[in-house]
């Protein structure tokens, strides 16, 4: 009988050959697939309680209706020679797709938290970047249903609306990414936290600074030099700049869509990088 030679394989035994290519493919269709289910899952959650969507409409409205109104007539900010309604209209539109990604996202890991159902997704072999972006992408939903509110009340109140619908779907997908990155920096939070009294308290100290340090109801060049370094690196400025660009009929955006976009992506990947790690802390 010969001695196993070293390095010789069993009799049965194949030597795997390791496509890469193909691995990757597979890890990102699977990936995709069951980021789509549980966003699914999310979207279904909402459809079983909208009562929160009408809730979050009331802001808009008076913000639009009221403060909106007012400055208006007052024509005391500079709106780059847009309406003020106009100009502020993109920038309520990211306001509410803020407040409603900052709340969903962190609460309802918490919820799960207390319920139990954390621990059993992370028993399963979902990846934890699947269940970062299945609440990224359902809050991207729940921002669509802001859409079509300040939508209908712009067009009540005189707002010039770009109609043009390739504009209407580049404001769906800037709303999308918005709310991604909004999501996924408050999923951050409530992994951190853990508790849905601190939670509620930091996400509140979070959104007006957020809000007002970025270019949603006045332009940057109005800031305090200061204040204008953070506004550049507020992800919300990209946002509203990319809105006003598709948004409105007269609007242009001043870093140019594209750019907006690709800033907002490169948050997005960031964030739900370190969400992933971070994921598995909130079961403890």
């Amino acid at each position: 009988m010969k001695p196993q030679e070293s390095g010789a394989l069993l009799n049965g035994w194949v030597k795997p050959k390791h496509k890469r290519a193909n691995n990757w493919l597979s890890a990102i269709s699977e990936l995709i697939r069951k980021t789509i289910v549980l966003t699914e899952l999310e979207v279904r959650k909402l459809l079983h309680d909208p009562s929160d969507l009408f809730v979050r409409a009331a802001q808009p409205v008076l913000w639009l209706v009221i403060f909106g109104q007012v400055f208006a007539k007052i024509r005391a900010i500079p709106s780059n020679g847009l309406p003020y309604l106009d100009f502020m209209a993109a920038g309520i539109l990211a306001q509410s797709v803020l407040f409603v990604a900052i709340f969903s996202g962190g609460m309802s890991i918490i919820w799960e938290r207390d319920l139990g159902t954390v621990h059993k997704f992370l028993a399963s072999p979902t990846p934890r970047a699947a269940m970062v972006l299945g609440k990224a992408l359902s809050a991207g939903v729940r921002g669509f249903c802001q859409v079509i509110v300040i939508y209908l009340l712009s067009l009540l109140i005189g707002v010039h609306l770009n109609l043009n619908p390739l504009a209407f779907l580049g404001v769906v997908l800037v709303v999308f990414l918005g709310a991604a990155c909004f999501c996924t920096f408050s999923l951050i939070i409530g992994c951190l936290v853990k508790s849905r009294e601190r939670f509620t308290g930091i996400g509140q100290l979070l959104t007006m600074p957020l809000f007002f340090a970025s270019n949603a109801i006045y332009p940057i060049v109005l800031m305090p030099i200061w204040l204008r370094s953070i506004a550049h690196l507020n992800p919300l400025t990209y946002m509203v700049d990319a809105l006003r660009g598709t948004m409105l009929a007269n609007g242009r955006s001043i870093y140019g869509f594209g750019t907006d976009c690709l800033i907002l992506l490169a948050v997005v990947v960031v964030l739900t990088f370190i969400c992933g790690r971070l994921y598995p802390s909130i079961a403890t």
